[in-house]
């Protein structure tokens, strides 16, 4: 009878982590609460002090609207722009109304 040695299981060390989630990952992930929120008209990819961030766009900035959105998701800042109300063109285009 052969017996096969027991493989050891071990938890991954930090070099093989898994790589952070991208900006646009963590978007998808958080969108729908996001824009669940009354006065956010929108979400974007975005850079903030040189590095990448979510941009979360509300109609008017509001305490509440700053204390609804927290100021990083998943590691990522999160960045509030007041950019008045937004609205669809016909030709697909989008227009900020302050």
């Amino acid at each position: 009878m052969m017996l096969l040695p027991l493989l050891h299981c071990s938890p991954p060390s930090k070099d093989r982590a898994l790589p952070p989630a991208t900006v646009a990952q963590v978007l998808e992930h958080h969108t729908t609460r996001l824009m669940s929120v009354p006065g956010v008209v929108g979400t974007a990819e975005g850079e903030c002090a040189g590095k990448p961030c979510i941009l979360v766009l509300v109609e008017r900035m509001t305490p509440a609207l700053r204390q609804a959105i927290p100021s990083e998701l998943e590691g990522i800042r999160v960045e509030i722009r007041e950019t008045g109300r937004i609205e669809a063109r016909d030709q697909g285009e989008v227009r900020s109304k302050k």
